[in-house]
């Protein structure tokens, strides 16, 4: 058995960390001692073991607590997927420095660099960021083929389509925190919003529509990822733009 100090001190946690994983129902201790010490087991530290992962995915404690919980939770199945997940993570990030090892040399002189070589771990690492964060939704929601056909266009940009994508994105942003403030998700800094997270999503979506448009929308307030980082740019931001793209998208 460990006590609260000896577990956070072999973990790298803290103890507040695991007091507070104990209060949301995350990480139980196995037992209390007569003298009121929270004492952890071998199932206690694989069990830690488990949140961390998910944790260094970026995974929030109150979905940690609904994967590991739920009946069909397979630790072994578990682990090939943060395994799976973290060879992408450093693929992509092998793509990064490969990238800015490139470009120091270009600027010694020591090779020339394509355009399309300037963005390549950039591209690279996007990918796998979304399919970290938000893969296993979009999969299950539009299908593997479109997600793959998505990730392949995006990989092709060129970096004039690679750098509009990316205006456009923090155009959408700023687009939105204008409209949330009018409070009128129908008007026309609403219009304005909608026509612009359309020709967002283009930009990587291999075939556009209006009824994966509004679905994905719904996602925007369904999925706590999602409307934190749309709240997170203006409070009520996830429900507006949800509340905007319905209005102003066709149903079919």
């Amino acid at each position: 058995m460990y006590t609260i100090g000896q577990l956070a001190k072999l973990a790298g946690v803290t103890t507040r960390t695991l007091r507070y994983y104990d209060q949301i129902g995350l990480l139980k201790p196995a037992e209390i001692s007569e003298a009121g010490y929270r004492l952890y087991g071998r199932e206690q530290v694989d069990t830690l073991q488990q949140i961390l992962f998910y944790r260094e995915l970026g995974v929030g404690p109150e979905e940690i607590i609904r994967i590991i919980s739920a009946p069909s939770f397979d630790r072994q199945l578990a682990l090939e997927g943060h395994l799976k997940a973290l060879i992408k993570r450093r693929e992509a990030l092998d793509a990064l420095i490969s990238t800015v090892s490139k470009t120091l040399e270009a600027h010694k002189g020591g090779l020339t660099m394509t355009d399309e070589e300037k963005f390549e771990g950039f591209k690279k690492k996007l990918v796998e960021e979304n399919e970290e964060k938000y893969g296993a939704e979009a999969r299950g929601l539009y299908g593997d083929d479109v997600v793959d056909e998505s990730n392949a266009k995006l990989m092709g940009m060129t970096p004039a389509e690679f750098a509009r994508m990316q205006t456009l994105s923090a155009e959408v942003n700023e687009a939105l925190k204008t409209a949330v403030q009018t409070g009128n998700p129908a008007g026309e800094e609403a219009r304005r919003l909608c026509e612009l997270h359309k020709q967002w999503l283009m930009c990587a979506w291999p075939h556009y529509s209006s009824a994966a448009h509004r679905g994905l929308a719904q996602m925007y307030v369904d999925d706590e990822r999602f409307s934190a980082y749309y709240d997170s740019i203006a409070p009520g931001a996830a429900v507006f733009l949800r509340d905007a793209l319905l209005h102003f998208l066709p149903e079919a």
